[in-house]
């Protein structure tokens, strides 16, 4: 790594533009792991200045074997096992991004991220403000992100609303596989500092890709949502695993005649503003959901949004599904509780529609 330091910088004018793509034809299933790991691969070949650094990213070929294969490949100044001190390796990464290096700091949940908010806030996301453009800061921070399995309240929620309301960052939540290679190299290619919100549930999850995306130039652009779902009746905006929940629960309404327009958002800053309140003009109606807490959330944003820009539209209150106003818990049947489920997006939907069954009436069935 050292003598990739030496280098200077790439000047801006040099950096790969990214291009909005169509893509449509079916290949075959990858999970999201290995989506994520030719991702890095491919990145990591085409810019030598790309890096690799985190607790056990190279022996132990990353606690979710995200960053398998790549120590062998690419050797020890390119893949660094770091001590177990998130506040000392990501220093480091800040500052060799600094120096023209665009390193890729994964953090084995972004819960320990906290360790190092001061690196991520006061020196990634402001310096290119604060230095008048002079400083760019071309890293990546990467990892588990959200409610994870049995792992009590203290390595499982969401931050996605956290690193949102910071001005410098880009904050990304992928999905499929599709999502994750395409945001991933978009992350790593960026001049900025980039927060990529990754689900530890998701990672073993397969999902359809086409060539196009398989292809080593394949990219998606920041800040575009994708419509995962058409429909006419109400709009759900979900990201992360809460995608698939969105999904389960339109198939569901679509059965009781109602059509769902599910809308991945993919990005949470720069956030799809155009693309929601298109959907929540042709739909009137509007059900977010998020596995974050409530209070100060990404859903508050969106409704806001909708509020200020399509409040004329709307034919219905906007309803938000968030996770419970509550530290995880342990025990696993109050954890279900404490995250959103299919049916909790199924009787949102139902209610924005006016299709609820009046309590009293449920009582007497």
């Amino acid at each position: 790594m050292l003598s990739i330091l030496r280098q200077k910088a790439l000047p801006a004018s040099s950096l790969r533009r990214i291009q909005p793509r169509s893509f449509s034809s079916v290949g075959k299933e990858i999970t999201v792991r290995d989506a994520l790991n030719s991702a890095l691969d491919e990145e990591m070949s085409a810019d030598p200045k790309v890096f690799l650094m985190g607790e056990e990213v190279g022996e132990y070929q990353g606690a979710y074997k995200i960053s398998k294969g790549l120590l062998e490949k690419y050797g020890p100044e390119r893949v660094l096992d770091t001590p177990i001190t998130e506040a000392g390796f990501t220093g480091i990464g800040v500052g060799a991004a600094y120096y023209g290096l665009r390193p890729v700091v994964e953090f084995m949940t972004f819960n320990f991220s906290m360790q190092a908010i001061d690196h991520i806030i006061n020196s990634a996301a402001k310096s290119n403000y604060m230095s008048a453009s002079q400083i760019s800061v071309p890293i990546v921070f990467r990892g588990p992100n959200g409610a994870a399995a049995g792992v009590g309240a203290q390595h499982s929620q969401c931050y996605a609303a956290w690193f949102a309301h910071v001005p410098g960052l880009k904050v990304l939540t992928p999905y499929s596989s599709e999502d994750a290679r395409g945001l991933l190299k978009a992350a790593i290619r960026d001049p900025d500092p980039v927060v990529f919100l990754e689900n530890e549930l998701l990672y073993g999850e397969s999902f359809p890709v086409s060539a196009e995306v398989l292809d080593s130039s394949f990219c998606l652009p920041i800040g575009k949502a994708k419509i995962e779902r058409e429909g006419k009746d109400v709009t759900i905006t979900a990201f992360s695993k809460m995608v698939g929940y969105a999904l389960q629960a339109a198939d569901i309404l679509s059965k009781e005649g109602i059509s769902a327009e599910v809308i991945n958002l993919r990005s949470i800053r720069p956030l799809d503003r155009a693309a929601i309140n298109a959907s929540v003009r042709k739909t009137n109606r509007l059900v977010t959901v998020e596995e974050g807490f409530p209070q100060h959330g990404v859903g508050a944003e969106i409704c806001t949004s909708v509020i200020e820009e399509s409040f004329e539209y709307l034919d219905a209150p906007v309803e938000r599904i968030a996770g419970a106003d509550v530290p995880m818990p342990y025990a696993a049947n109050l954890e279900r509780m404490a995250v959103p489920q299919v049916d909790d997006v199924v009787r949102a939907a139902k209610r924005a529609c006016y299709r609820s069954v009046p309590m009293a009436a449920a009582a007497r069935a």
